[in-house]
């Protein structure tokens, strides 16, 4: 059976690197293997990789697929993010989009033609998975498997961590994610809302819903709030504001406008979280991918219905960042969900090395339910 790796690219190529994904996921659930992948919309990954997306006035990428014997038994995307690089002052390339059988003669010869393209643009390291950036999915799942993913985060079987390690990649960063359920974390405990009262008398701040009919100057703000705030943490890259707006935009659709909140002192936004309905409840029941009119209609229909969320974003301005209003946000997020009767959230992905997030999630007794890794070698 002869393998062979393939560039493609336009329109009919993307949508054979797109459908590579359905095919590897059908060839696991035809193993005997359990799988708790969500099929994404299709139109959302071809507008993730258009090199039309504003991600890509900085960035260029390169998409290859394996084929055995006329099947697609993988992909991988080839990135070079020039914002990143620039930021960073490093020459680090990328690889995202991976998709591949247990087979280690596939997985390898992915990496390779990606490692390949990275090497030609003189970039001397190879990282990933990252798709297309840090702003979107990243990292390989490797605790957590038994859990359906939560929207914008990856679901993988076990053996891709497996095939990332025998073609030479090691773990460099970690990615966690909790589970904070209604009823038991939700209910903010008396130490907690203790303690979220004295930081609110200390500091004067006070919350508001998030106003979606103006979201683009709501961004604006988050922004500015979001790269200050996320400086310094590991492999962040400040994106431009089409880049963020065009996200943005995006999951306008589906932010819960009552779980999202801004918070603010003296008129001054200082600190944000916004929560996105996990479409992937409903996505499911769509294993195509494909926005036909009853997608259309079930979205419309159901997507309202859903009940449980993800942070998606979430910043505190520097100067705030030491004053215990961990507990305050918490507290905050506790009384909008019970007043939706939210069924509740994930928070992810946070930094395994984050202690300012994980200690106080921690002495809250929160503890990480997923773990995301993302790996590099040398090139």
């Amino acid at each position: 059976m002869t393998l062979a790796i393939r560039r493609v690219d336009g329109r009919r190529g993307t949508a054979r690197f797109i459908d590579a994904a359905w095919q590897v996921h059908e060839a696991h659930v035809r193993s005997g293997s359990p799988t708790r992948w969500v099929p994404p919309l299709r139109r959302v990954v071809a507008n993730t990789l258009s090199r039309e997306n504003p991600f890509y006035e900085e960035a260029d990428r390169e998409l290859f697929v394996a084929e055995r014997d006329g099947h697609l038994v993988g992909r991988i995307a080839a990135i070079e993010n020039r914002r990143h690089n620039r930021h960073h002052g490093d020459r680090v390339g990328f690889f995202g989009f991976f998709e591949t059988v247990d087979d280690p003669d596939v997985s390898t010869a992915l990496l390779r033609k990606a490692e390949g393209w990275l090497r030609e643009r003189s970039l001397a390291t190879a990282r990933g998975p990252i798709s297309p950036s840090m702003n979107h999915e990243s990292g390989l799942l490797v605790e957590g498997f038994e859990t359906a993913p939560a929207i914008m985060t990856p679901w993988n079987p076990p053996h891709y961590s497996r095939l990332m390690e025998a073609a030479g990649y090691s773990g460099v960063q970690d990615l966690l994610g909790y589970d904070i359920e209604a009823g038991s974390t939700l209910a903010v405990p008396d130490r907690v809302r203790a303690l979220a009262e004295r930081a609110a008398r200390k500091t004067s701040v006070t919350f508001r819903t998030l106003d979606v009919d103006v979201l683009e100057q709501e961004a604006r703000n988050v922004l500015e709030l979001y790269c200050q705030a996320w400086a310094g943490n590991w492999g962040f890259t400040p994106p431009s504001w089409d880049e963020f707006w065009h996200t943005a935009r995006d999951l306008k659709s589906v932010l819960v406008d009552d779980f999202s909140f801004v918070a603010e002192v003296n008129g001054e936004v200082i600190g944000f979280m916004m929560v996105a309905r996990d479409i992937n409840r409903v996505l499911r029941h769509v294993p195509s991918g494909r926005l036909w009119p009853k997608t259309l209609v079930r979205l419309a229909r159901d997507l309202p219905r859903v009940q449980r969320g993800r942070i998606v974003l979430m910043g505190l301005r520097a100067e705030y960042r030491r004053r215990g209003l961990f507990p305050l946000f918490a507290y905050e997020a506790a009384r909008r969900a019970k007043e939706i009767g939210a069924e509740g959230a994930e928070a992810s992905w946070i930094l395994s090395d984050n202690t300012a997030l994980t200690a106080p999630m921690s002495a809250m007794g929160m503890h990480p339910y997923k773990r995301w890794r993302i790996y590099e070698t040398a090139l």
